[in-house]
C-alpha cells in the first residue's frame, strides 16, 4: 500500500489542486491533503476553514483525507506514515522551486517526489492570483470549486 502526501497551503484550493488531488488518487492507495502555513504568505481562510472546504471538494475521493499539517514536511511524512511527496508543477518556475525542495528532502530524510504536471487549462492559475482577481469583484468560479467561491463571496462580502 503506497500512502502519498500532497502538500500546500491552499489559500484557496483551486481547480488545478483538486485536478492533481484526483488523479494522485488514482495512483496511490491514500492521498493525504497536509494543510501547511507558510510563514511568508498572508491568508484569506484560517487552517480550519482551509480543511473544511478541501473535505468537501474531495469528498467523493475515498482514499483522500485532509489533515493539519506541521513542522517539517518530511517531518509529517513520518508522522502520518507517507511514502512519497506529490507536488504539482504548472511551469518551469514550479519546476525550478520544487526541484531544490525535492534534494532537500532526499538529502534529508531519502523522501521520493513525484511530480504531476498541470494540465493546459490549469498551468496559470495560483492562488495569490486568484485572490487578487477576486478582491476587484471578478468572478472566479472558472477557477475554483463551488464551495469554494461561495467561501470567497462570503469573505469578500458578497
Amino acid at each position: 500500500m503506497v500512502k502519498a502526501l500532497f502538500p500546500g497551503s491552499f489559500d484557496p484550493l483551486t481547480k488545478g489542486h483538486l485536478d492533481i488531488v484526483e488523479r494522485a488518487s488514482k495512483l496511490f492507495d491514500e492521498v493525504i491533503i497536509g494543510v501547511g502555513t507558510n510563514l511568508s504568505k498572508n491568508y484569506l481562510f484560517d487552517a480550519d476553514e482551509k480543511i473544511n472546504l478541501i473535505k468537501d471538494a474531495t469528498h467523493d475521493l475515498p482514499n483522500a483525507s485532509v489533515v493539519k499539517m506541521h513542522g517539517l514536511t518530511v517531518s509529517f511524512m513520518h508522522n502520518v506514515d507517507a511514502d512519497v511527496l506529490v507536488r504539482g508543477l504548472r511551469n518551469e518556475k514550479d519546476y525550478l522551486y520544487e526541484r531544490d525542495i525535492m534534494q532537500m528532502n532526499m538529502d534529508l530524510a531519502s523522501v521520493e517526489t513525484i511530480f504531476l504536471l498541470a494540465k493546459p487549462e490549469h498551468q496559470f492559475i495560483s492562488s495569490s492570483l486568484l485572490k487578487e482577481i477576486a478582491s476587484t469583484g471578478t468572478d472566479i468560479s472558472a477557477y475554483v470549486p463551488q464551495n469554494v467561491k461561495r467561501a470567497f463571496d462570503k469573505k469578500l462580502g458578497k
